[in-house]
Formats: structure tokens, sequence, C-alpha cells
């Protein structure tokens, strides 16, 4: 008879230093829930609920029709590194050369693969708190240390230049800013801008990573600055990262981008030509006409996530023990939930933790995302990207929950 013996399989120390996304663990135990027939309002991924626009779809179709379905370069199609370097000089203000542009499965990849190319071992990272669960992740597995820089919601989750010469040694390699953010909403101004960049020009070794993925989902009439619209002397050091996801309702199609130093670019194309090679070359011919196709569908899905917002937030605020800011972009409204610990619920269990209200708010039928998959705690994260009913709903089985603690 044969033994069959049990091989143990040694992970690399590099896989143990991070973890599952949170954000698709929250998500995963939601749809388990609704499988099992519990009735749950579901706030925790920030994906469109809009379609892609059909425009970008009829490109998609015309690429495979012309036979479009072949290996594509490693930097990306020349078209579309044309196409977003022309978006960026008319929407950005932003002038590119093609050749600094580069394309990858998602903008998740131009942050890996920047980290990839430029940290070694022990290297640090400055991340702002709250932040999203990816940047210190994949600054662990390249290698290098995340800094953590906490920003709470009593200075309105913005980074200020004093924490940020604080920060820096002779070891820091990158500073990460996230404008609009994810999970905090807020948007930062020019002059906030202006000031973090009087810092970062005293630190010339010190590399800028921009996430400006939700650069349109901005609201009440604000329009967006980048960084560089008022520091261009620091584009030398800095990585422009975006994508068609949130804009284009096109998280499945997996398309980012970063624009930055020719040098960074080119060593970021040579990661991915050994983890992945091109992206889609589908998806590369939807995203050119996303990027050219105009931006006129946007008005109405902004003014629908403004009143999602709105709802969810003046129901929120009202809440005995939640603590809150409007939002200024991006798809979430992130709570500071400190004043519920400690209170009693009907069942008589305490309050005791960020866990055990979490685990409140799903029995009482919403499910978000812990605030500490995002490095503040005790908050919780609600997303504002699905129809306004359920949004609204789910404040209101919050707040109706809430009145009932002692």
């Amino acid at each position: 008879m044969m033994t069959v013996v049990e091989s143990k399989i040694v992970l690399s120390d590099r896989v143990q230093r991070v973890s599952m996304s949170p954000n698709a663990a929250a998500k995963q135990l939601t749809n388990s829930l609704k499988e099992a027939g519990v009735d749950i309002a579901d706030l925790t991924t920030g994906e469109p609920d809009f379609d892609t626009p059909e425009h970008i779809k009829q490109a998609a179709y015309a690429a495979i029709e012309r036979g479009e379905t072949k290996y594509t370069p490693t930097p990306g199609i020349k078209t579309l590194r044309q196409a977003v370097q022309r978006k960026l000089l008319r929407e950005n203000n932003l002038p590119y050369d093609a050749d600094h542009i580069v394309i990858a499965n998602g903008a998740k990849q131009i942050i890996f693969n920047a980290f990839a190319a430029t940290l070694n071992d022990g290297d640090e990272v400055l991340v702002p708190v709250p932040y999203w669960p990816t940047f210190p992740d994949s600054v662990r597995f390249n290698g290098g240390t995340p800094v953590f820089l906490n920003c709470p919601i009593d200075q309105g989750y913005k980074l200020t230049p004093a924490q940020l010469e604080q920060a820096i040694t002779s070891r820091t390699r990158w500073i990460i800013l996230n404008n609009p953010g994810n999970p905090s909403g807020a948007v930062y101004n020019t002059a906030e801008l202006s000031s973090l960049a009087e810092v970062l020009r005293r630190h010339p070794q010190v590399l800028v990573m921009l996430d400006e993925l939700y650069e349109h989902v901005l609201f009440d009439g604000r329009q967006h600055a980048s960084l560089l619209n008022v520091a261009a002397d620091l584009r030398e050091r800095t990585l422009l990262v975006g994508g068609v996801s949130k804009t284009y309702a096109m998280t499945g199609w997996r398309i980012g981008y970063g624009a930055g130093p020719k040098a960074l670019t080119q060593a970021m194309a040579v990661v991915q030509s050994q983890n992945s090679s091109g992206a889609s070359s589908v998806s590369q011919a939807a995203a050119v006409a996303a990027f050219d196709g105009g931006l006129e569908f946007i008005k109405p899905q902004v003014a629908a996530y403004q009143a999602r917002r709105d709802v969810l937030v003046d129901t929120l605020s009202a809440v005995d023990g939640l603590k809150l800011l409007r939002p200024d972009g991006a798809f979430f409204v992130f709570c500071h939930c400190a004043g519920l610990l400690g209170r009693q619920r009907t069942d008589g269990k305490i309050l005791e933790s960020e866990s055990d209200v979490m685990n409140f708010l799903l029995e009482s039928g919403v499910s978000g995302v812990s605030g500490s998959a995002f490095g503040l705690s005790p908050y919780f994260r609600l997303s504002i990207a699905t129809e306004y009913d359920t949004v609204a709903e789910a404040g209101r089985r919050i707040a109706a929950a809430c009145a009932l603690l002692k």
C-alpha cells in the first residue's frame, strides 16, 4: 500500500508580509450572506454601478473585428500612449512625450511596477493614513518599509507640510499622495499642494507618486488640481498614476497608466515584461476610445454620486456616536465611530471594538469595510457606488440600529 506524504509548501518571506485585500474579503463575506438569503445593503466596493459607455464598447467590438487580438508591446500600444498624452494635455494641462507613458493591467500594477523598479530592502515610503491598502502592501512586497503618517478626521484626512518635513529621512524613497483620497474622499486644494511642494523641494531624493484615479469624481463644482499644476519643477521625480476604471466605469477592462521620467517608466516596462507582458489588446483599443471620446457622460454620473453622498451624510451626521466629514470627491463616506464604543446593544452585548461595530452593522443589514483596513481605527468606510435607494436604505438601517443602543 502506497503511503501518501503530504508536501509542505514553504512560503516566501515576501508573500507573508502582505495579506489579501480587505475590500475583497468584505465583498466576499457580503456575497456569501446574500447567497444565503440575508438582506444586506452592500456598501463595500468602490466600483461604479454604471455601464461602460457605448462608444467604448463599440471600439472594443471593432478591434476584435479587425483582428487586434495578438500580443501587445509591453509599454502599451502607441495609439493608447498617444491618447493618454492628449488626455493629460487637454484635461490636466500636463505635457508629456508618449515615450514617458507606460500602460499596465490596471493602476494597481503601475504602482507595483514602480516600487519593484525603485525600492531596495529597507527603503522607506511615506504613506498618509488613511490609505488605500494596496499602497503599503505593494511597498512591503518589494522590500520597502511603509512609514505611516496619521491624518485623522480632525485634520480633514490631509497630510500637513509639518508632518511631511518631520517624516523624511535619508532612507525616504517615495511619498504617496492620493487625490481625491480613498477612503476619505479628501481633496487637496492648490494652496495645500503648494505647501507640500515647498517641503519636497528641500528633499530632492524623494520621489512622488500621485494617484489621481478619482480626478473626475468631484462634488460641489470642484475642479481637479494636480501637484504638478502648482509644482511643474517636481515632474522629473514624479509618477502620475491614472486609468479608466473609475471615470469610465471600466473596472474589468484592467487598463492603467503611469506618466513620469523616462528612466522610471522604461524600468517599469522591464518589470512588466517579466510578470505579465503587455495589457489586453482589446482593452487598450477601448481605452483609446475612452480617452478620446469626451467626458459629457460623466456629469450625470457625478450628480448621482453627489446625491447619494448627501443622503448618506445627512442621515449619518444625525446619529449619536458617529462623526464624519462630507467628502469632496471619490466614492466613499468614511465614518469615525469611537462614539459607539462602550454602548450596549439590545441583546446586552457591549460594542468594545471596531470589529464589534462592523458586526453590529452587518447584523443590522449593512456591510462596509473596517477602518483598520485603511490604517485608522475605529472607523468604517461605506461606498456610494451603488444605486441611490440602497445607499439611502443603508443610512436608515444604521440610524435605526444606533438609536436602540444604550
